[in-house]
């Protein structure tokens, strides 16, 4: 009776906003707005749309207006309006617990019974309806063509190799059922990086040889200079990076036809399906200003107050600069701990091509002698100033997962048992040699990679190249573009690569341990054994080290799991697996990350932790509830 009576009230509070006509707002450029008058609020909101009560969050009602500027140091990195917009079928909480966002609500079963029920009257950013036939098209026209999904559905939606049965009862219902639990079908789905299980079926369609003739296609095809119809659907269809500003999305900003290469804009989505408890649609700004800039001059521009909300392109080495310009620049510096398991880390690659390397960095003795060999508080102290956590890869103190004595294994500086270890492998150092030499006698060259995209990995690595040197160990750097550096690892290229650790160093018994596995060519520590398993076998190389097969058989066995009682234990082991066998050399962890706030913008959380996923960085924050106190009222 309560519930029903707060919502009457709700709807009371949302009625006269809701019969309000709105005029689309002029960006900051000046230019007309992508849509003009637009229709009552009633006509663009769901039936019942999902209200946000901030008081109970701790956060104030906003005034609607203004844009948040925001710089990016990469045109691909467009994707920020949908990691900030953070809009999912099912999305995280701040407490890292999945909730129904998109979705009006979902009943799951035993984890393998999934009923998605949508949000009546929602639509699509150009204001067509939102409906279970945007999942159908994704599911049938795209996952299960071949021309598209040419390796067949994607690895989450199968269970031991058998994707699920797939019902549409009815326009706001869609079913999945697999014959085993699917674990991992919420946690994708609410990924920083969703598989966006629907797509806009009134606009691709237009582009799909199922229903557009091909004497129709050829002239696009042509046009855009493509070889079929499938890569012109391909490249009209971008929901994440949001490259096609015709295409409609469900996020609280769309991208708008005035960009360009070095300046993006994302105006609010006018069929947002979010409001707040007093009624107001969100996102409470009107848009994102994005520009594109070389890294190394984003400081100077938050300095100069040109950005009102900036994380990307600042590293803790710039707190500094950005703390001596607040003042000026109107702005408050806060530093978040990251939340990877690692901020820095060392791969060796168990899948590098030379025999000889590969031999040596699959025994667990050379990667513990190269991590007992690195001086961590030297790292922590000169380019922290002993703020970040000093040990391996590992899950971090907020996780109730976490074991101290976990984290500091084999990561003690102790050069002389390292060396110990690399006198027992058989690496020699002859008498007035510098450095030890192989078996087959080249001298003992460790080649790192890195993207270079933090001085504070070209710093930590100068460290470390000088304890590995007191070992006999000659460490080499090697700097590529970060695409470049991935398809390398994947390919077996690269000795060793320097990153972060795992994505989620914050996880709990329910968390997918797919990150701890060989199940995906993205850790660079066994590209090729991921490759094997995410093409069923098609590419890549079996797994060839007893660890690693146990780690695929736990992760495995979790998902099979169906409480957290039988998880937890599985996740204990994978994690004490990883801490003996260092498969990841870590350095430090919770590393602070700088996140600037304009003092104009509101409802910024002072703290929070800077984590990719789950989280989406900002994105778990909602920035869509973000406001100016000085914001100028909306037009209309």
């Amino acid at each position: 009776m309560r519930s029903g009576r707060r919502a009457c009230l709700a709807l009371l509070v949302l009625l006269p906003l809701l019969l309000e006509p709105v005029r689309a707002q002029t960006p900051p450029d000046g230019t007309t707005a992508t849509y003009g008058l637009l229709p009552p609020l009633a006509e663009r909101l769901p039936a019942e749309p999902l209200v946000v009560d901030l008081p109970a969050k701790g956060r104030e009602f906003g005034r609607p207006g203004g844009w948040i500027r925001t710089f990016i140091t990469q045109r691909r990195n467009s994707r920020l309006a949908v990691l900030y917009g953070y809009a999912r079928l099912v999305g995280y909480t701040e407490q890292r617990e999945i909730v129904p966002d998109i979705l009006k609500a979902m009943t799951v079963v035993e984890d393998r019974d999934f009923t998605l029920t949508l949000r009546r009257g929602h639509r699509w950013s150009d204001g067509a309806p939102f409906t279970s036939d945007d999942i159908r098209y994704w599911w049938e026209d795209i996952a299960n063509n071949p021309m598209l999904s040419p390796s067949g559905p994607p690895r989450f939606m199968l269970v031991d190799g058998q994707p699920p049965e797939v019902s549409f009862p009815d326009p706001l219902t869609v079913r999945f059922r697999w014959a085993a639990p699917n674990p991992h079908f919420l946690p994708t789905l609410a990924a920083a990086r969703p598989p966006f299980i629907y797509r806009p079926a009134h606009y691709l369609k237009r582009f799909h040889a199922r229903y557009t003739a091909e004497a129709d296609l050829a002239p696009q095809i042509a046009k855009a200079k493509l070889r079929n119809w499938a890569a012109l659907h391909n490249a009209r269809d971008d929901m994440f990076r949001m490259d096609n500003p015709e295409e409609p999305t469900l996020q609280p900003w769309m991208a708008t036809l005035r960009g360009s290469a070095t300046h993006l804009l994302f105006q609010r989505n006018p069929y947002y399906h979010r409001v707040d408890s007093q009624g107001v649609q969100l996102p409470y700004a009107d848009g994102l200003d994005v520009t594109v800039m070389a890294g190394g001059l984003i400081p100077a521009q938050v300095a100069a107050g040109n950005a009102d909300l900036q994380a990307e392109g600042l590293t803790f080495s710039q707190v500094p600069v950005l703390v001596s310009g607040e003042s000026n620049g109107r702005y408050a510096t806060r530093l978040w701990p990251s939340g990877n398991g690692a901020d820095i880390a060392l791969y060796p690659n168990l899948n590098y091509n030379d025999p000889v390397w590969r031999d040596l960095m699959r025994d667990v003795r050379f990667r513990r002698a190269l991590s007992l060999a690195i001086d961590r508080r030297i790292v922590n102290r000169s380019l922290y100033f002993g703020l970040a956590r000093e040990g391996g890869v590992g899950v971090l103190p907020f996780s109730s997962l976490y074991k101290q004595e976990r984290h500091g294994l084999w990561a003690d500086y102790d050069p002389k048992k390292a060396a110990a270890l690399l006198d027992e492998i058989g690496l020699p150092r002859q008498r007035g040699e510098l450095y030890r030499s192989l078996p087959d006698g080249r001298p003992l060259e460790v080649i790192v990679e890195t993207a270079g995209e933090k001085p504070e990995i070209a710093d930590t690595l100068q460290i470390v190249a000088e304890t590995w040197r007191d070992i006999g160990v000659r460490l080499l750097v090697r700097t590529a573009d970060r695409d470049v550096l991935r398809n390398r690892v994947y390919a077996g290229q690269v000795m060793m690569a320097v990153w972060s650790g795992w994505d989620n160093g914050v996880p709990e018994p329910d968390s997918d341990p797919a990150e701890l596995a060989p199940m995906t060519q993205e850790n660079f520590g066994w590209p090729k054994w991921g490759q094997h398993y995410q093409t069923s076998g098609a590419a890549g190389e079996p797994i060839a080290l007893p660890v690693a097969q146990t780690l695929m058989t736990l992760a495995q066995d979790w998902a099979r799991a169906t409480t957290t009682e039988e998880r937890r234990p599985l996740w204990e082991r994978m994690l004490d697996l990883h801490a003996e066998n260092v498969l990841v050399i870590g350095i430090v962890a919770e590393a602070p990350q700088p996140v600037v706030v304009g003092n104009r913008l509101r409802n910024v959380p002072e703290k929070g932790l800077w984590l990719w996923d789950p989280g989406a960085y900002l994105g778990i924050y909602r920035p869509d509830e973000f406001f100016f106190a000085d914001a100028p009222p909306r037009k209309g």
